[in-house]
């Protein structure tokens, strides 16, 4: 495995401050977000990212950092991979975040691979079917990342990852475009075996390839840290520049 399953640390962080400006839409029977560059600005043609969130979802955050992609470009469109069942941002003690991605919350509603992919593969249809897209990046943040990986076959055409989550070493191997990873120091989910064999991964598939480490933060940091806290809020920062300059770099 090029990463560990998810744990608590997947679960808490700090909400943001702000007014999100896109959209709340379906994707099929899927609920969805869509932030939509400002014509009067940058706007980059038949190009958008697909943000495949951590396993709090579409919320604040995600929202929050879809305006920002859009105010660069991008036609960005969050995704509800969970069926309508995300997790809460800090839950009660004792959550079993294993029980919820076999069964989920109600017991009838997992959250593993087979139930996710067909949500994922619906996304990318819709955006070249309906918004025309024909050049596609994706952001995958902790949960997200596995399905980056695994969506290089299904249309992901250039992908980004922070402080990854559940990635197989084979589903790592079989993108084949260029990718940027965004770690955090202390990440046990992440740690620097796993992000070291990435490395080694990415070098043998011989495609373009960043892995960035930020100190004095920890896994969650690109979503979920604390921008009160003057470390955390420009390593936050610093991810969504690494993000933005390597789709700019990459896939226009």
């Amino acid at each position: 495995m090029a990463s560990n399953p998810p744990g608590k640390c997947c679960t808490v962080g700090v909400k943001h401050d702000g007014a999100s400006s896109g959209a709340d839409i379906k994707v099929g029977k899927h609920a969805a977000y869509l932030a939509t560059p400002d014509a009067a600005g940058t706007v980059h043609k038949d190009t958008a990212i697909l943000y495949l969130p951590d396993v709090i979802g579409i919320w604040q955050n995600s929202k929050l950092m879809a305006d920002q992609f859009a105010a660069n470009g991008y036609l960005t469109l969050v995704l509800d991979t969970f069926n309508g069942d995300p997790v809460p941002l800090n839950p009660p003690e004792g959550f079993a975040i294993f029980d919820w991605l076999a069964k989920g919350s109600t017991g009838d509603n997992p959250h593993t691979l087979e139930h996710v992919d067909p949500i994922v593969e619906d996304a990318i249809k819709w955006l070249q079917t309906e918004k025309g897209v024909k050049k596609l990046g994706a952001v995958g943040y902790c949960f997200g990342a596995k399905y980056v990986a695994r969506h290089f076959k299904t249309g992901i055409n250039v992908g980004y990852m922070a402080h990854p989550s559940f990635v197989e070493e084979d589903e790592l191997r079989g993108f084949q475009g260029p990718l940027s990873i965004a770690a955090a120091e202390t990440d046990q989910i992440f740690p620097s075996e796993k992000r070291h064999r990435s490395e080694e991964i990415l070098k043998e598939g011989g495609n373009p390839y960043q892995i960035n480490l930020y100190s004095g933060v920890v896994h969650g940091f690109a979503v979920r840290g604390d921008v009160s806290k003057k470390v955390e809020k420009y390593a936050k920062e610093q991810a969504f520049i690494q993000a933005v300059q390597w789709f700019d770099n990459f896939l226009l």
